[in-house]
């Protein structure tokens, strides 16, 4: 008897979930203008998301408005993470106070995309999370964290303290939007060794809260990268 052929891997898959028609459609033609391959499906209501996340086990990315009927604000986020937790979620939003971006990243998410942001501006968003890194525009970030822009260590500052090889390995890939279990693996050590390594540089940058490492990071990987 002949083998059956290996079924194909699955695409890349993003779900958008938003209630609005347009908006959905915009997220479509970017995410197609920088992957033709990409699989997109649709929910228009939170319920309608979760169905489909129930159903399909091979979500990559989830691009999620924060009021959808069916929930409002964070409940539906929380929901995500707790129900989900493999999969990366990205906030799409009307909101841009920083009480809405902190919030989103003490949630875990690994993108807040404004819905004013043109198409420019949307296209580098999904590239960048697309390739496994975080989207936070840089004007929301300082924002959100007013006090620990101007009083944490800058990333280009050469007399500031001195981080050990591993500790700035795993701020470089914190800043690529990569979790603990994530670094642990690339790096060969224990999720637990990782928390201790980024508590050790923590303490030496100055910095009180997971969202401030997160912001210093994201800060010090966009500067790396020339952005």
């Amino acid at each position: 008897m002949i083998a059956p052929l290996p079924k194909p891997l699955p695409a890349f898959t993003i779900l958008i979930a938003d209630d609005h028609w347009v908006v959905r459609e915009s997220l479509k033609q970017v995410a197609r203008g920088i992957d033709a391959s990409i699989d997109i499906k649709e929910a228009a209501t939170f319920e309608e998301a979760l169905t489909i996340l129930d159903h399909d086990p091979y979500i990559s990315l989830i691009l999620v408005d924060l009021v959808m009927p069916g929930v409002k604000d964070f409940k539906g986020l929380e929901l995500l993470r707790r129900r989900f937790p493999s999969v990366p979620v990205a906030v799409v939003s009307i909101h841009e106070d920083p009480d809405y971006v902190r919030q989103a990243i003490q949630n875990g998410v690994i993108g807040y995309i404004p819905k004013s942001a043109d198409a420019e501006e949307i296209r580098r968003a999904l590239t960048r999370i697309f390739g496994g890194e975080v989207y936070f525009p840089r004007e929301l970030l300082t924002r959100s964290w007013p006090v620990a822009t101007e009083h944490a260590p800058q990333p280009d500052r050469t007399d500031g303290p001195r981080l050990s090889r591993r500790e700035d390995e795993i701020i470089g890939l914190l800043g690529k939007g990569r979790a603990i279990p994530d670094i642990s693996e690339m790096l060969g050590i224990t999720a637990q060794t990782v928390r201790v390594h980024l508590g050790n540089a923590m303490r030496k940058l100055g910095l009180k809260s997971r969202e401030a490492a997160i912001l210093f990071a994201v800060n010090r990987s966009a500067k790396n990268d020339g952005r």
